[in-house]
């Protein structure tokens, strides 16, 4: 794969005890070294008016101001230092940056996965939240319909964390598709089936909150049986994926099951899709805290792309994610 990457996201200091430090990227970094066709590439940054498209103006100046005075806590989870705007707008460059080359047509052993931060998905119009300060993929998505040919983008999030702020920005629009796997009751407590968008986006959303303990099955279930039918329908131009890697069941902040073999499960369906409907396909880096799950979730997605074939889950779909599913089904049925 080709993975967009910035030594700036390293600059961006959340302390010590933060779960979100730039020792994640550098984990990435060291586990990619043992992998086969592996190339880095760093992107222009975004612009403050790329960021300003799917952010409020007033929020944008705030949070430049916010660093330029020497960040500190914006709230008790989201931390800013001098150089974070800086980082931010690399990373959301580095997320246009995958989205363009996806679209470009790189695909196969050059698909493109950007690996920035701070991550973005938590991050609404007007405010920073959960470790974000700016929607890397909502700018990305924004990017590409404003700049390319593009009708329609997919956002599919497998973060375990929902992304309250892409589906926020897009809630009401029925040009982005967003659609999340995420754990029940997780921060930011947000992401209920009922949530399916409103006035041209009503039907756009779509939300799947599994209960703690989900593993493979339970994901490649929602993959088959939901987001297949979903994406098929839509017939978007760009999938873009959030891919967070916390959902692994040696993550240190979630209750999740899936197995490092279960984001290669994820990556072979998620490619399938794309060729079978003529999306272009590329990755932008959301969470993943567990320093080796994340190194061995980002490096099983690049295996995948580089030819190694999954090993199908194995067990029963329990009863309680078949009831979900239905009941998910159930909201577009009307």
């Amino acid at each position: 794969m080709q993975f967009g990457y910035s030594e700036v996201c390293l600059e961006h200091d959340t302390g010590e005890r933060h779960p979100e430090t730039p020792d994640r990227l550098r984990a990435i970094r060291k586990g990619l070294r043992q992998r086969h066709g592996v190339s880095y590439h760093e992107a222009t940054p975004a612009t403050r008016s790329a960021v300003a498209a799917v952010h409020d103006e007033d929020y944008v100046d705030e949070v430049e101001a916010f660093c330029a005075d020497g960040g500190g806590n914006w709230d008790p989870d989201t931390v800013a230092c001098e150089e974070t705007w800086d980082a931010a707008l690399a990373s959301a460059g580095l997320a246009q940056w995958a989205a363009r080359e996806a679209l470009a047509g790189a695909t196969g052993r050059d698909a493109p996965f950007a690996i920035g931060r701070p991550p973005g998905h938590h991050a609404v119009a007007d405010d920073a939240m959960g470790f974000c300060f700016v929607n890397n993929a909502a700018v990305a998505a924004q990017t590409v319909i404003d700049e390319e040919p593009v009708d329609r983008v997919a956002i599919f999030d497998w973060d375990v964390h929902h992304g309250n702020g892409t589906q926020d920005i897009f809630y009401d629009r029925g040009d982005v598709l967003y659609a999340s796997i995420h754990e029940q009751g997780l921060y930011p407590g947000t992401g209920e089936i009922d949530e399916t968008g409103t006035g041209d986006g009503e039907g756009a959303t779509v939300n799947v909150p599994l209960s703690a303990g989900a593993g493979d099955v339970e994901y490649c279930a929602v993959l088959d049986e939901v987001l297949d039918p979903m994406l098929a329908a839509f017939d978007p131009d760009l999938l873009l994926v959030s891919a967070g890697f916390d959902a692994h069941r040696h993550d240190p902040i979630s209750r999740m099951r899936v197995s490092s073999e279960g984001y290669a499960l994820l990556t072979d369906r998620v490619r399938d899709i794309a060729d079978r409907i003529g999306a272009a396909l590329g990755f932008v880096l959301e969470g993943g805290y567990g320093l080796d799950t994340l190194a061995e979730g980002v490096g099983m997605v690049h295996e995948t792309f580089d030819g190694r074939e999954p090993v199908e889950p194995e067990g029963e779909l329990n009863g309680s994610t078949r009831v979900l599913i239905n009941d998910v089904e159930s909201q577009f049925d009307r």
